[in-house]
């Protein structure tokens, strides 16, 4: 999920022209005992979750496989469905009930989300309700015998208490519910319909009631949806069939099991030759949508069947303006895929979706090459109400974008394929893990598109430190609860960047990454996780790292303080005091140049602060020094800038 233009563009905007502080800091806010705190992780490893951050050989987690049958019903704009749930237990414990996620319950008038909304409103505020989920009836089936059950719900959460226990170690039970909901015309900006020239767009997103997640951190995982935070869920296959009018078309996660019954001959055809093209092929037309030969019903409804496997997660759109574009996805496993884009005639135009599908072909093509093959075979994007989400398979984005704020649209939205729909972060506890992570591959797919279009080349560490100036709760703070949300994006996203580029170095940063990345594949890292793989994989004790930026909002202020010539000498040397001002420890470069226009530039690791704040180091030149610069390239969110210069007299 992305934030609106203005958040987008957060960490772009270059607005370091004078210091942040209103008088420049003179006494330093450093304590090396803090940062550097040998008790960083408050747990060691065990058989679940290893020291080296690595899924212990106890691990275990749940899964959760669906078979879903739902109609669109126009008349009054609800949707009407069953779902049936084959659960397994592979927990160590007895489950004497079961927890299920009902989101549509964010949409009453008194949900917990809307209670807890400011009276100033916000992105994902409910701005009109709904009656929420109509559980008709659950039932559960267990040992050969179904059970009616009476569902007690709590907001947006539904307890099944069970007359019997599920056991432990792969004992399986299916339930099954009847439900119906309407659906909201703007569902907390990850939902809705939107009104278009030639028909109405549908985003049917946590449109069934489906599992929390059981695990080994929290036990039943039960957070309320609040709009902010995002979703939990477990893995297993999904078989789902979609009930339309039929004149419309349906964008589903998944692979569509039915072609022949809901497209034409020609679409069919269509779709074949996008397959083997890596230029867009259009599926339909502006010409042909809505024309009688486009749609091989006239009348009544059509059931479009789709299938994905090894997910989280599924959502579909439905309309009848939808312009359908496609192009091969060429993957390095060697097998093909479709990057699809469907939109309505007011967003057609080569600075708008007609481009759309040659953005989703790079992301994917990017993000497979770059960290892991993208397991899937195709991918929607969908214009419609919702300004930026993402759900496995496909990706909803406002119909109204353009230009550079599509393209990281759609990049940052189909990243999030990776983080978390493929490493299964908890979104509702943590949203740095998804949020960030996923911004911090988009600068690297951005880079790679089309020799750079789109790159900005202004220092994201100047354009956010006034957002961090201004920040009041660290990153590991729930969603609901963080002031400045776009940090969850852009703060980790520097972060990592720093790590990368002045920490670790690319290689040992990446492999380490990619190790991250393939251990956690459809598992449920949590935070330490990811430290640790960190941590051990690229060989370096980074816990002072983690500590500052996600458990803290501390700053960073590196100042050079003094220049002096060994004994009063140029040609022996020069002796360079630095001092860091602010909270946070960072490693140190410093471009030095000479009077005759030489340039050094010196590089310190972080270990120069362990013993305090101030440093002084020898510099081995043989001429007069004109200027010393610490960070010279600005990659650092300095609070004030103006004592990174020394100017000699």
């Amino acid at each position: 999920m992305i934030n609106d233009k203005q958040l987008i563009k957060l960490g772009l905007l270059c607005i370091c022209m004078l210091p942040f502080y209103a008088m420049a800091q003179t006494k330093s806010s450093y304590n090396p005992l803090q940062v550097f705190d040998p008790s960083f992780f408050t747990h060691n490893g065990n058989e679940l979750r290893s020291a080296n951050g690595a899924p212990g050989p106890k691990y275990w987690q749940n899964s959760a496989s669906y078979v879903i049958s739902a109609a669109l019903i126009e008349k009054d704009t609800s949707v009407k469905g069953d779902v049936s749930i084959n659960y397994t237990n592979n927990s160590p414990d007895t489950l004497n009930y079961l927890w299920l996620q009902v989101d549509q319950n964010l949409f009453r008038a008194d949900s917990r989300g809307t209670a807890a909304t400011p009276v100033t409103g916000g992105r994902f505020d409910v701005k009109k309700y709904t009656k929420g989920y109509q559980i008709d009836s659950v039932s559960v089936t267990y040992m050969g015998k179904t059970y009616q059950v009476e569902p007690v719900i709590s907001d947006t959460r539904m307890e099944i208490r069970l007359p019997f226990a599920v056991k432990p170690h792969g004992d399986q039970i299916s339930i099954k519910v009847n439900y119906s909901f309407f659906v909201p015309e703007h569902g907390a900006d990850r939902m809705g319909r939107l009104s278009t020239k030639q028909g109405m767009i549908y985003q049917l997103a946590q449109w069934y009631p489906r599992m929390c997640v059981y695990d080994d951190v929290e036990g039943w995982n039960t957070l309320p949806y609040m709009g902010e935070g995002e979703f939990y869920c477990e893995y297993g296959d999904y078989d789902y069939f979609i009930t339309v009018p039929s004149d419309m078309i349906v964008a589903g996660s998944g692979d569509l099991q039915n072609p022949q019954q809901v497209l034409t001959g020609t679409q069919i055809k269509r779709l074949a030759d996008a397959g083997k093209s890596d230029s867009t092929v259009s599926i339909i037309s502006r010409q042909e949508v809505g024309t009688p030969g486009s749609r091989p019903k006239q009348q009544g409804t059509l059931t479009w069947h789709y299938k994905m496997h090894n997910t989280r997660d599924v959502s579909w759109s439905a309309s009848r303006s939808f312009i359908w574009d496609a192009t091969r996805i060429n993957l390095p496993s060697g097998k093909g895929g479709l990057a699809m884009a469907v939109y309505p005639v007011e967003s057609v135009g080569h600075e708008r979706y007609s481009r759309a599908a040659q953005y989703l072909k790079h992301s994917i093509e990017f993000y497979s090459n770059s960290y892991f093959v993208y397991p899937w075979h195709s991918a929607f994007v969908v214009a419609g109400v919702a300004l930026g989400m993402e759900y496995p398979g496909i990706v909803f984005c406002s119909y109204e974008i353009k230009n550079d704020d599509l393209w990281r649209d759609v990049t940052h939205e189909i990243g999030h394929n990776w983080f978390p729909m493929i490493v299964g972060s908890n979104e509702r506890r943590f949203m740095w893990m998804d949020e960030g992570l996923n911004t911090f591959i988009n600068g690297y797919s951005t880079a790679a598109f089309n020799r750079g279009e789109y790159v900005d080349t202004s220092s994201a560490a100047i354009g956010i430190t006034r957002s961090l100036l201004k920040e009041k709760a660290p990153l590991m703070t729930a969603p609901e609860v963080m002031t400045e949300g776009g940090l969850y994006y852009y703060k980790t996203a520097l972060a990592l960047n720093i790590l990368r580029n002045e920490v670790l170095g690319p290689d040992r940063f990446d492999y380490a990454f990619n190790v991250y990345i393939k251990r956690w594949a459809y598992k449920h890292p949590q935070p330490d996780d990811f430290f640790r793989t960190m941590n051990d994989a690229a060989g370096d004790n980074l816990n002072w790292f983690w500590k500052e930026w996600f458990y803290t909002t501390w700053n960073v202020d590196q100042a050079v303080t003094d220049v002096k010539y060994v004994n009063n000498d140029p040609s022996q040397g020069a002796l360079i005091s630095i001092e860091n001002l602010g909270e946070m420890a960072l490693p140190v470069t410093l471009k030095v140049t000479r009077q005759n226009g030489d340039v050094q530039l010196i590089k310190l690791p972080v270990e120069v602060w362990q013993r305090g704040a101030k440093w002084t180091f020898r510099c081995n030149s043989t001429t007069k020094i004109a200027s010393v610069i610490i960070d010279p390239d600005r990659r650092f969110p300095d609070t004030d800038r103006c004592n990174n210069v020394y100017k000699m007299p």
